[in-house]
């Protein structure tokens, strides 16, 4: 077996033992493009040898992906299959855990009508609410992963011959995920420790508010009482531990829905729906979105910010330092999964319920009383430099550094 082989095959057991860590007689539901064939099929047998009952894939293949948006009728951008949305809340109402496979080309959608690329995220927001309120609630095992593809990696690495670049993007990925190592599930398992050790840092502080400020940001976003900060891994409401992305570096939580006011610039492009949005900035007034300005894809920018009204108000705090690997790494991904783990970052959308003492179990109705954001979309976008500075203020306004020149102030 060969050092790539090698590693290939600690990814996908890492993926199975530790992202979703599958149990015996559980589903497993894998959503992958047909460029990862190979790779979906070693997960796969990896499931099966961990026990796994059944495997589900549900193929998608950018090409045709492509081929829809440009000849398909209008009108059918806002409709999404119903058989979809029964077989993933069915599966999640039977324990199944679920992995996503991203490897889509960052440029996918590049010049397609930005209405068609809204409509479609909105159908689908609509459609899968039931099923995101299980993944935002921790009830059930999920993780989200990245293999190369071609279009991708020639984003990444356009100075590089394409079987160069193929190799150069699955080098970066093991990296980032530690299959690098000899034993990556004992990395994770500190890497876990690590971050949990921040996570109870500021659970121990409960800040009422933060204070970002840097070149193009001045933003201050409270925080609801109440808040828990998470990060790494998760555990699922039948006790199993999962983590739900891989790579992370990040600990985060829920800011107050009407408590964001400011300013915000970004500081990596936003990889969203086949097209990349860069050099942008929010204002925001008593938690909602007031201005909008983008030097590329501001019209998608705009129409995800109209998807509903949650989508104007965040969802999502997350707190990354420029020291990470991801960042030292140098690289850009454009790909969310990867740069939001190079950056501070917010999301525009819904909030996860475990953010919030008790938030597992509450009804919405519950949530939104305690500040929770609710949206039928969750994109996250990033904010962090190694000139940003973010302040802890206490409820007596007194204030301590959290972040000092993109990094841990603690």
């Amino acid at each position: 077996m060969s050092t790539f082989e090698k590693k290939l095959s600690r990814y996908a057991e890492l993926a199975v033992k530790v992202g979703v860590n599958i149990q015996p007689n559980q589903y497993l539901y894998i959503s992958a493009s047909t460029e990862t064939t190979e790779f979906v099929r070693l997960v796969t047998e990896k499931a099966y040898d961990a026990g796994a009952r059944q495997v589900f894939v549900d193929w998608s293949d950018d090409t045709i992906s492509r081929l829809r948006y440009e000849k398909a009728p209008s009108d059918s951008f806002a409709e999404f299959p119903e058989w979809k949305v029964m077989e993933r809340e069915q599966l999640a109402e039977k324990g199944a855990a679920f992995m996503s496979i991203v490897s889509q080309s960052p440029d996918l959608l590049k010049g397609i009508e930005p209405s068609r690329i809204a409509d479609t995220q909105k159908a689908a927001g609509q459609a899968l609410d039931k099923y995101r309120q299980y993944v935002q609630s921790d009830k059930i095992s999920w993780t989200v992963i990245a293999t190369p593809s071609k279009a991708w990696a020639a984003k990444v690495f356009p100075e590089l011959s394409e079987e160069e670049q193929l190799s150069a993007l699955w080098t970066a990925i093991f990296k980032a995920v530690r299959t690098d190592k000899q034993d990556p599930v004992q990395e994770w398992i500190n890497h876990d420790n690590h971050l949990h050790a921040k996570v109870d840092y500021l659970n121990d502080k409960r800040y009422h508010k933060l204070h970002y400020t840097a070149p193009g940001t001045d933003l201050i976003v409270e925080l609801p009482e109440g808040h828990l900060w998470c990060g790494a891994g998760s555990v699922n409401e039948k006790g199993h531990t999962f983590m739900a992305n891989m790579p992370t570096e990040e600990v985060f939580t829920v800011p107050l829905k009407t408590g964001v006011n400011g300013y915000i610039s970004s500081t990596k492009p936003l990889s969203y729906g086949g097209n990349i949005i860069d050099n942008f900035k929010l204002t925001f007034k008593d938690g909602r979105v007031t201005e909008v300005s983008a030097e590329q894809g501001e019209e998608v920018l705009q129409r995800l910010i109209d998807t509903d009204e949650g989508a104007k108000h965040l969802g999502e705090v997350a707190l990354v330092p420029h020291a990470s690997p991801i960042s030292q790494s140098g690289l850009l991904f454009y790909n969310t999964l990867f740069d939001e783990n190079a950056s501070n970052h917010f999301a525009l959308g819904s909030a996860y319920s475990f953010c919030i003492e008790g938030g597992k179990t509450m009804a919405r109705e519950e949530l939104v009383k305690r500040g929770l954001n609710q949206s039928i979309t969750h994109v996250d976008f990033m904010v962090g430099s190694e000139v940003m500075d973010i302040d802890g203020i206490h409820d007596d306004g007194s204030s301590e550094p959290v972040f000092r020149g993109g990094n841990w102030a603690f």
